[in-house]
């Protein structure tokens, strides 16, 4: 199925939000996820289904500063 990713299209075979993670090789813990809008929270990710179509957003967490 295509989904975006980010902004790009993307063809994988991921059924759930946490599925297209481990696809991309993400770690859950270090990501936030959109999907269509909506924030999902991390204890939906294995739950919550990808469909054709669907937008997905990785918001990733970075430190740093001074």
């Amino acid at each position: 199925m295509t989904i975006t990713i980010n902004g790009k299209p993307e063809v994988l075979e991921g059924s759930t939000v946490l599925e297209v993670l481990k696809l991309k090789d993400i770690d859950p813990q270090m990501v936030a996820v959109e999907l269509n809008t909506q924030i999902i929270e991390r204890d939906q990710l294995a739950t919550t289904s990808i469909k054709e179509g669907d937008q997905v957003e990785f918001l990733f967490y970075m430190g740093g500063g001074s």
